[in-house]
């Protein structure tokens, strides 16, 4: 593994750090006024969530880690875990669903997802960007209303409560971005 200065970590980066393996979740370089330049850097341990804030000066040597990144199969979900198919050799792996986090609703059969792997353990898990979700219940389409700014509560099938514009009805398909949970267009 390629170890690189305190100075070079970046957001998002992955670290083994006291026997563990940690994600960058926070950096600010610091130029104090006496002394040298460090990195404040807040970690997250992607293990058990834990975290960590650090200073890590220049002259400091850190491991960063590459992470294997597979596109998996959702097969089906049991007793909290979710079972994913790796597309290239049809192995299927049991996750926790606690692994989704609060993405988990988001989850559809036969959705690809994005796991990250270090050496055979899988860390991380995402669903897509954009995922289309169906309105259950949301007010009624009010005629002349289209002040571009407003925006009205609607309840998805998966239970996510989104704001949508007045113009979406019930029942309609829309594209929800996963990573603002936020409305982004009609499908």
């Amino acid at each position: 593994m390629p170890k690189i200065n305190g100075n070079e970590i970046k957001v998002g980066n992955v670290l083994e750090h006291n026997n563990g393996l940690w994600s960058a979740v926070k950096v600010d370089h610091v130029k104090p006024g006496k002394g040298g330049a460090f990195a404040q850097v807040e970690l997250r341990n992607l293990r058990n969530g834990s975290k960590l804030n650090e200073r890590f000066r220049s002259a400091d040597k850190v491991e960063k880690v590459r992470l294997e990144q597979k596109d998996q199969q959702f097969l089906y979900e049991t007793d909290g875990r979710l079972v994913f198919m790796d597309m290239e050799t049809y192995e299927q792996i049991e996750l926790d669903a606690e692994i989704l986090g609060d993405r988990r609703p988001f989850l559809q059969d036969g959705m690809t997802v994005q796991i990250e792997y270090y050496e055979s353990e899988a860390l991380s898990a995402q669903v897509p960007q954009k995922v289309t979700c169906k309105i259950v219940e949301t007010e009624p389409v009010v005629k002349g209303q289209t002040a571009a700014n407003s925006f009205k509560p609607a309840i998805l099938e998966n239970g996510v409560k989104v704001m949508v514009p007045p113009f979406v009805g019930q029942d309609e398909m829309i594209v929800v971005d996963t990573v603002s949970m936020e409305y982004s267009e009609r499908a």
